[in-house]
């Protein structure tokens, strides 16, 4: 068991067979790169596309030739300062551009231009919140301080082609805009890391700052995790390199703080190192040492002039505002963002706090709960339960997003109109749920008559049927005149099984006990 210094309680995990005695405070940090959504690359023309053929997309500057020089990508800087301003962050009016040195065969230059001395936003905050034990209805919000936002190159992708034993190399991502978010230490799990990146990743999808799909490289975590015991100075903390998926992050950062710990209690010692998480094996690995610190030598840039910005205050008078970014001016037009999205949902339908929370959290399911409650005449908390329920769990079954769902939200909402207008059941209207899932293009009104669904609305046959129910269940009958009353329920259901659920079960009920009291 270790304790959550951050979090005010106990994480517990099943990585360690032993019990281990003394408690231990794990701290967590994170280090996240974003790739910047813009057609051009932060320093040159060069246009930015997934998977296009290798070193199609290069261009001299990218290719580090002599005498080519960055210009900067203003598109790349407003994406910046609009995630700084979502962050919460201090925006610097004049930021600075450095080259860090380090040689790998995919950075041509032998250096990578970033901001380590001024970057662009400092001092912000991420609100995220998680679920206790797993319990969406015991939710807890956290937050954790971001140290600041910086503007980098990314570098080219280097291919390992263990077959013939060399390496290929792959330009076009090189110089691709990034801002690296730099978060504090200020968690303690898996759990936590990996809600903190959720959230960040909907805010820089709800920027359009970076679509930040992890699966394409857009969005990479580097995870610094240490151990100490309460009191007593930080540990040495090991850092897990290039983490690309949220679900990765949780068991990546949890062995790690499993592994220190097990390492100590064993008398051992953590070594400063660099990490990488084998997801086939479900455990870090190391990759280099850092003990002899890499000494990156930087250097201010000498080819870029420092990045001035304004507000509405300093802007100058008679300005090409083309030439210019106005934070300000940025600011006015920031969308809603995740938490305030779920705050309007809770307060314009009603419907409880974990539930939006799963609604905004799933791509595309906001969308697709709006559309449906436009559409249909069931109050939106009868709504959210087919959304979370049926459709959601389809989903997650079959690995797709609402986007992607066979079922449309406009056949939802007629399904739902025939439920709510009392046409069919509730256990007919799951039978064409499973039919409409299957995608064969029929409506749900053309199923319901083609299965033969629909409630029968003929009081007359419904009372004959009612009636011989009564005359076949004479105990039952005796049993009810007796006083116990929910003997009821079981003629409700020989009736409900009679018409193949195809009977209203209130109407039923009034049918029966009308019939009983006679």
């Amino acid at each position: 068991m270790f304790s959550c210094q951050h979090s005010g309680f106990l994480c517990t995990t099943d990585h360690l067979n032993k019990v281990i005695l003394a408690p231990w405070v794990p701290v967590v940090g994170l280090e996240i790169h974003a790739q910047i959504t813009s057609n051009s690359k932060l320093f040159s023309g060069s246009q930015v596309q997934f998977a296009a053929p290798p070193n199609s997309l290069v261009s001299f500057f990218d290719a580090s030739l002599p005498g080519t020089l960055p210009v900067l990508n203003r598109r790349c800087v407003e994406a910046a300062v609009m995630t700084g301003l979502a962050l919460n962050c201090t925006i610097n009016k004049k930021s600075l551009f450095d080259r860090k040195h380090y040689f790998y065969a995919d950075l041509p230059a032998g250096y990578q231009i970033t901001q380590q001395r001024v970057p662009i936003a400092v001092n912000g905050s991420l609100s995220y919140s998680l679920c206790i034990d797993n319990k969406m209805s015991q939710m807890v919000t956290k937050t954790v301080r971001i140290k600041q936002i910086q503007l980098e190159q990314d570098s080219g992708k280097s291919l390992h082609d263990d077959a013939r034993s060399q390496t290929l190399v792959d330009l076009n991502r090189a110089g691709v805009g990034l801002m690296e978010v730099v978060m504090e230490p200020d968690m303690c799990c898996g759990e936590e890391a990996a809600a903190a990146v959720r959230e960040l990743q909907l805010i820089l999808q709800t920027l359009g700052s970076s679509q930040a799909i992890m699966a394409e490289g857009q969005l990479r975590v580097d995870a610094n995790v240490s151990v100490h015991h309460p009191g007593e100075p930080y540990g040495v903390r090991t850092e897990v390199k290039n983490i690309n998926s949220i679900r990765f992050l949780t068991k990546a950062v949890d062995y790690e703080i499993q592994r220190q710990i097990k390492e100590l209690e064993n008398g051992g010692t953590v070594v400063n190192e660099t990490r990488a998480f084998d997801s086939k094996l479900g455990c870090t690995v190391p990759m280099r040492d850092k003990e002899g610190k890499q000494d990156y030598r930087f250097m201010p840039e000498p080819n870029l002039p420092p990045l001035i910005l304004y507000d509405a205050k300093s802007l100058p008078a008679n300005v090409n505002h083309q030439q210019v970014v106005n934070i300000d001016w940025i600011h006015e037009r920031l969308p809603d963002l995740p938490s305030v999205k779920r705050a309007k949902l809770v307060e314009l339908y009603g419907i409880l706090p974990e539930h939006s929370f799963t609604l905004v959290n799933e791509d595309g399911l906001m969308e697709f709960f709006e559309d449906v409650v436009k559409r249909t005449q069931m109050k939106p908390k009868k709504v959210i339960g087919w959304i979370l329920s049926d459709l959601l769990s389809h989903l997650k079954q079959h690995s797709l997003t609402a986007n992607e769902s066979p079922i449309s939200s406009f056949l939802l909402a007629d399904l739902l109109n025939l439920l709510e207008n009392g046409d069919i059941s509730s256990s007919a209207a799951k039978q064409v749920f499973e039919e409409l899932w299957k995608g064969e293009g029929k409506t749900p009104l053309e199923i319901v008559k083609e299965k033969q669904l629909e409630l029968i609305q003929d009081q007359e046959e419904l009372e004959q049927i009612c009636q011989a129910v009564i005359d076949e269940r004479e105990k039952e009958v005796m049993a009810i005149k007796e006083g116990n009353k929910k003997v009821i329920n079981k003629l409700i259901g020989l009736v409900r099984k009679a018409t193949r659920g195809r009977a209203n079960p209130l109407l039923v009920k009034q049918i029966l006990e009308k019939k009983l009291s006679e």
